[in-house]
Parts: structure tokens; C-alpha cells; sequence
């Protein structure tokens, strides 16, 4: 079998991966919405020089921990807050978890660290966030925020712009703009998203990332000017809702595809994220699956499971699409194929 891949690495899916101011701790806040590319882009950060010593804080809306997993080996230390974004849970979850941090430091129980990233759920107001260090004295005493970058999908970040409060927050509230996926968008797409941007936040620097490759400066370099003060309370749009499929068994890859294409083919706009890890038959490691809307993202195939847990698990964060039908539609699938 292997003669048909180009080298003995090579998989059903290609090559297989490995592990995909002052005295005070900087923090660097990374929102966008989901699907946006928040993760690759901190991910490769991490793996740069200027990435080196730092902690990470991440929180996921989903009942399944699946950045946080794929962040952990990249980062000195990985906390992963209480389900839900960190507007809709008591904001001493962040509190405690950044004094957790640096006590532990101090005990010498975690390595040195000279900065925060703070990667915030996809649905996620990030003014709760700002609020936290501007009130809490003792807080701003050890850490100070740096810079908020929003990183928006030129391939559907338009669209969201236009019915999510969420997203526009996340613009509103950033220092600097990272526009991700121009490589795939479609002609014109980056420039009217700019133009988007502009309109709602005309003061903050517009970047682009193909590939998540982005100067790692652009995440540490403090922010020039204060940013908008917007702080209302974010309300999650109606009917989104999160759930996590497991399979204790491998899963034949065409059984996934199949279902995934008629999602996709049947109710794409209200599919905002897909994300998870699939035991494929035939497969060692664990492969990587991601969805935004009608986009699919190639299947990674990694080296080995990061966690040891081999059973199957794929969040799903849609609007109006209930847990019993997709499990329906799998089942029915599988049953076909």
C-alpha cells in the first residue's frame, strides 16, 4: 500500500504531521469568529522564537476541548477555561486561571513565562475580557493587555459581518486586523472585506496571513493607540448551539465524507464550525477535521494521538441544526455506505 503514497510517511491523506510594560506580564487577547483561523495562526506562532516562552489561555464553546488539544504541545502551558465563551461564564474563571498561572510560576510547578496569549472562543464579546484588567486592580498590577487582533475569514467573514453582533465586536474592539484564507476567497473578496473593516473600525491596522504566516511581531508589539471603547454585552444569536459527536470505533472515511457533503450541500450557511479528531480506518494517528460553513479544510492525518485518547470526537457549532439530526444523517449514511 505505501508504494502508492510518495514516501513511507505518506498516508491516506498525504504526509503525516507531527503535533500539528514594565515589570508587568504583557497579554495578548487573539478573538475572531469561528472558523477564522485563530488557532493556526497562534500555533505558528508558538513555534517562532519570539513564540518561546509563552503561556497560553484558551476557552472553546463545546463540550470537547479540541484548540486546547491542538494547542497544548505547541505552548509551555495550556489552561483551558470552563465551557463557553468568556462573556457568558463568570469572568473569575479568567481571573483565577491567570493568578493560577503565575503562582505556579513562582512555585517553580510551571516553566518560565514572559507573556499571556489569550485565544478566546470564536463566539466570544472580547470587552468582558478588557473590563476584567481595567477593574481588577490587583489584576492590572501583574498583567497588562497589549494588543487585541481580530482574525477574520476572507472566504465567509463578510457574510458573518453581516448578521453576527459577535464578529462586529470583535472589529470593533481590535488594535490590529489579521485577514486570513485570500489564497482561497474568491476574486475581490480580500478588498471588499477590507473595505468592511474600515467601516467599522477605521483605526486599526489590516493584515493579511496566507497560510497563518504573519510576522510574529504583529502579536506582540504593543498596540499605539487606545482602543474603542465599545462594551456592550454580548447575546448570542438565536439558535446557536454546540455538540460533540464520539465514535468508540474507527470510522471508514467515506461514511464521514459522504455525510459531511450533504450537511454541507443541505444546510451550509448555518454550519458555522466543525472541528475534531477522527479515528479513520486505516489510518494510525488521528486525523483533523475542519469545517466553516461550505468550506472544507483538507484532512490532516497527525503521527500520533496528542492525548492518547483515541475515540473519535467532532464538535459541531450550528444555528438551528439539532444534535439528533446530524446524528440521524451519519447513521443513515454509514448505514448506506
Amino acid at each position: 500500500m505505501n508504494e502508492l503514497f510518495p514516501s513511507p510517511a505518506a498516508g491516506m491523506f498525504g504526509r503525516r504531521l507531527k503535533r500539528e510594560q514594565g515589570h508587568r506580564i504583557p497579554v495578548t487577547v487573539i478573538t475572531g469568529f469561528l472558523g477564522a483561523g485563530k488557532t493556526t495562526l497562534l500555533r505558528r506562532f508558538l513555534g517562532t522564537p519570539e513564540g518561546k516562552g509563552t503561556a497560553v489561555v484558551v476557552n472553546e464553546f463545546g463540550a470537547t476541548g479540541i484548540d486546547d488539544v491542538l494547542v497544548r504541545s505547541s505552548a509551555d502551558e495550556t489552561v483551558l477555561l470552563g465551557n463557553g465563551c468568556l462573556c457568558c461564564i463568570a469572568r473569575s474563571d479568567l481571573q483565577l486561571a491567570l493568578r493560577r498561572l503565575v503562582v505556579e510560576r513562582e512555585r517553580g510547578e510551571l516553566p518560565d513565562f514572559k507573556r499571556i496569549v489569550i485565544e478566546t472562543s470564536g463566539l466570544a464579546d472580547p470587552s468582558p475580557i478588557l473590563q476584567t484588567f481595567a477593574t481588577d486592580r490587583a489584576l492590572g498590577e501583574l498583567f497588562h493587555v497589549e494588543a487585541v487582533v481580530t482574525v477574520v475569514d476572507a472566504e465567509t467573514g463578510g457574510d458573518t459581518l453581516g448578521w453576527s453582533s459577535e464578529a462586529r465586536k470583535q472589529v470593533i474592539l481590535a488594535d490590529r486586523l489579521v485577514v486570513t484564507k485570500t489564497d482561497i476567497a474568491g476574486e475581490g473578496a480580500a478588498a471588499a472585506l477590507a473595505a468592511q473593516l474600515r467601516a467599522l473600525n477605521p483605526g486599526a491596522e489590516i493584515l493579511e496571513a496566507v497560510n497563518a504566516a504573519l510576522d510574529p511581531s504583529r502579536l506582540t508589539e504593543p498596540a499605539n493607540d487606545q482602543r474603542n471603547a465599545f462594551v456592550a454585552e454580548a447575546t448570542h444569536s438565536d439558535g446557536i448551539g454546540s455538540f460533540v459527536l464520539t465514535e468508540s470505533t474507527p470510522m471508514p472515511w467515506p461514511a464521514f465524507a459522504k455525510a459531511m457533503d450533504t450537511l454541507m450541500a443541505l444546510r451550509g450557511p448555518d454550519l458555522l464550525r466543525v472541528k475534531g479528531f477522527l479515528d479513520v480506518a486505516g489510518c494510525n494517528g488521528p486525523v483533523v477535521v475542519q469545517f466553516v460553513q461550505h468550506l472544507a479544510h483538507p484532512p490532516v492525518e497527525l503521527t500520533a494521538w496528542p492525548d492518547g485518547n483515541r475515540q473519535s470526537r467532532v464538535v459541531f457549532i450550528t444555528r438551528k441544526i439539532s444534535e439528533r439530526q446530524v446524528r440521524d444523517l451519519f447513521a443513515a449514511v454509514r448505514a448506506l455506505v
